[in-house]
């Protein structure tokens, strides 16, 4: 049954002043963090993580005197803070917002192939990959973007791909309104390429169903043979 968008935003707003960034999603699936320092200005976090990166490249015996390494720790700590994990940062979280489907339409509509890339919380290197998200629209629907921003909100953090498969479908389901909603995401982990075993042809997938995708067998095939799998 979908709920009304206005106890949704409610339930959002409210969720924004709650300690924990991921105060709307259930306990299992909020990404583990200090909520004080998420918080904190992005010039604090750059100057921290710059001046400790630069401690381990100075470990590694690298020559920061160097003009093509000088400038890598303030570099390195910009591109963590300000975008592979600017998705800790609340204040990106996107406004879902919800149109009334006037035009009545009722059949699956599914977003493919939206890019994700993310970083391993184990090793800190990247996860690359696709997901595709669909949903049954009812009394509503969304702009599409936003559903790709949904996906890159949770991506863009240090991550497993099974939380960061259900964070992205629980979000849908809250903000869309109903429990009608279907995620799946293939995608190549480099901590698995680039170490330990090496193996650069595996991938991974991982999916979540919820309502009639999971109690609809018939639907749940449609929606993997529109994405090609």
């Amino acid at each position: 049954m979908e709920k009304n968008p206005d106890d949704l935003a409610a339930h959002l707003l409210h969720a924004t002043a709650n300690d924990h960034p991921d105060a709307h999603l259930p306990a299992g699936l909020r990404t583990p963090l200090h909520p004080e320092v998420v918080d904190r200005p992005d010039e604090e976090k750059i100057a921290a993580i710059s001046k400790h990166f630069r401690a381990i490249m100075l470990e590694l015996g690298l020559d920061l005197d160097d003009d093509s390494l000088a400038g890598t720790p303030h570099r390195v700590a910009k591109m963590f803070v300000q975008e592979w994990f600017k998705g800790l940062n609340p204040a990106h979280r996107p406004e879902v917002r919800l149109f009334e489907n006037r035009y009545q339409y009722q059949q699956l509509l599914v977003e493919r192939d939206i890019t994700v890339f993310s970083a391993c919380e184990h090793h800190f290197v990247p996860i690359v990959g696709k997901a595709h998200v669909a949903y049954l629209p009812g009394q509503h629907v969304v702009g599409l973007s936003k559903l790709n921003r949904v996906v890159q909100y949770y991506a863009r953090r240090p991550q497993v791909q099974e939380r960061l498969t259900r964070q992205i479908a629980e979000h849908l389901r809250l903000s869309l309104g109903t429990p009608d909603v279907a995620v799946y995401i293939e995608a190549d982990h480099l901590c698995v390429m680039s170490r330990g075993v090496n193996d650069t042809s595996s991938s991974t997938i991982t999916s979540d169903y919820s309502g009639k995708f999971l109690e609809d067998n018939q639907l749940r095939n449609e929606f993997l043979r529109q994405i090609g799998k």
